[in-house]
């Protein structure tokens, strides 16, 4: 019993005091081996390049951690722009996208057209142009792509020229914290800030992405048709068959162009038949109407606890301007002039463009049909030519019969006669040319072998 009460403690309480102490004692693992910790001490260069090995390896568990971040890159107002390593629900937070929009910014949607119209944001995805677009900032999917540097450098450029619409105005500002704050005030700041600013943010941006995709087709439009001429005009002089997989791979190439044209055109051409649309895109104008309408909220709601039992006419007529100053704040909804001349101007580029293609495509046809004609031409030459030599073949087996018949055994009067081979074979012979001739003269009445 004794054992046993001394054994029961010491089985259970000695085995983990002794792994504990184990744990203590045990020194921490080194991400470099004791062997080659010697050397790397008396070789620097050993030593960097464990340094270098150990920041690559804490690199690439860093990269798994983000597994399922993009790289972005912000533009803000001011033209100032960072590079953002964000990931999916980072970027709905950020933006106020629903999670569905994100998926029309992959890579199975890699040469759609959409520019879809969200609370706080405009998804923008043009060819190879993915971005997001709020009153404040634009993010830009893979800048550091070839076909994105453009327009990189493009917001670089023209952003920081153009003067800011800013929303964030101190007398705006002013104006809201102002608890008496009248509609015509906030119809003259309305009328300063648009007068003062032709476009705002999310338009200046969306100008610089059109105008980039669209110089980008046009390259390849002018590209296409330098040379689709040549390449047709040799096709219509030589037929090959290396002229031919040449006349293949630009066809290939227009209806691969002629589709992306179209995506960006119908894209545009939906946008501009909605008004209800194009006014969902004036972000700065809904977040100035989001500002006014809260200040206006908060200005009721500091009459409504001031006022009393004799204010309650006063109070009354408050709210009645605050219903008139609301109306007239959301009355501009409509107004979608600026966004519909900017689209203007583009669908008409990228109709033109459609239509340089499509005359293109004409050439084409033309072409083609040109060496359909070529062919058929010969074809017709080739029948004429088998129809001439069977009709010589038919006179000369006319001859070749008359002689098989006098080649055979059999007795005849004529081979008694002397000097009368000349005489036969000539005379034979002048018969079957002249069956042809008068065959060929047929085949010619009934334009057979041509005029």
């Amino acid at each position: 019993m004794g054992r046993r009460s001394g054994k029961k403690p010491f089985s259970f309480f000695s085995k983990k005091g002794r792994s504990a102490n184990r744990l203590e004692l045990q020194p921490l693992p080194s991400p470099i081996p004791n062997h080659l910790a010697a050397k790397n001490s008396s070789n620097p260069a050993a030593a960097s390049d464990s340094a270098t090995a150990a920041a690559q390896l804490h690199g690439v568990k860093a990269a798994k951690k983000k597994a399922g971040s993009r790289l972005w890159m912000r533009f803000d107002r001011a033209g100032q722009s960072e590079v953002l390593e964000l990931d999916k629900s980072a970027i709905i937070k950020r933006a106020g996208i629903p999670p569905r929009d994100l998926r029309i910014l992959g890579p199975l949607f890699s040469h759609s057209s959409n520019i879809l119209a969200r609370e706080k944001a405009m998804v923008v995805n043009l060819e190879f142009i993915k971005a997001i677009v709020t009153a404040e900032e634009v993010l830009i999917l893979d800048p550091l792509c070839q076909e994105v540097l453009p327009f990189v450098d493009q917001l670089r450029q023209q952003l920081p020229l153009k003067s800011p619409f800013r929303v964030d105005d101190p007398n705006l500002d002013k104006q809201s914290k102002d608890k008496h704050a009248t509609g015509e005030e906030w119809t003259k700041i309305n009328e300063a800030a648009e007068s003062e600013h032709e476009l705002p943010f999310e338009f200046q941006v969306l100008e610089i992405a059109l105008e980039v995709v669209c110089s980008y087709l046009d390259c390849s439009v002018s590209d296409l048709e330098k040379n689709a001429y040549p390449v047709l005009d040799e096709l219509a002089m030589n037929v090959s068959t290396k002229n031919l997989e040449r006349v293949r791979s630009l066809k290939s190439n227009l209806t691969r162009l002629l589709a992306h044209i179209q995506k960006v055109r119908d894209e545009i051409e939906h946008l501009l038949d909605d008004n209800e649309d194009m006014a969902h895109l004036y972000l700065t104008r809904k977040q100035i109407q989001n500002q006014q309408f809260e200040a206006l909220i908060a200005s009721g709601a500091s009459n409504s606890i001031v006022a009393a039992g004799p204010n309650l006419a006063r109070l009354g007529s408050n709210l009645n301007c605050s219903a008139s100053i609301i109306s007239s704040i959301y009355a501009d909804d409509n107004d979608v002039e600026d966004l519909e001349m900017l689209l203007e101007a583009y669908f008409m580029q990228l109709d033109g463009m459609r239509n340089k293609i499509l005359s293109v495509r004409e050439y084409i046809d033309d072409t083609e049909d040109y060496v359909n004609i070529q062919l058929d031409n010969q074809r017709n030459e080739l029948i004429q030519l088998q129809l001439v030599l069977t009709i010589a073949s038919f006179g000369i087996a006319v001859d070749t019969l008359i002689v098989g018949a006098f080649a055979m055994n059999i007795p005849c009067q004529l081979y008694d006669i002397n000097h009368i081979f000349t005489p036969f074979v000539g005379g034979t012979s002048g018969g079957c040319v002249l069956i042809t001739l008068l065959m060929l003269a047929y085949a010619r009445w009934k334009k057979l072998l041509g005029s």
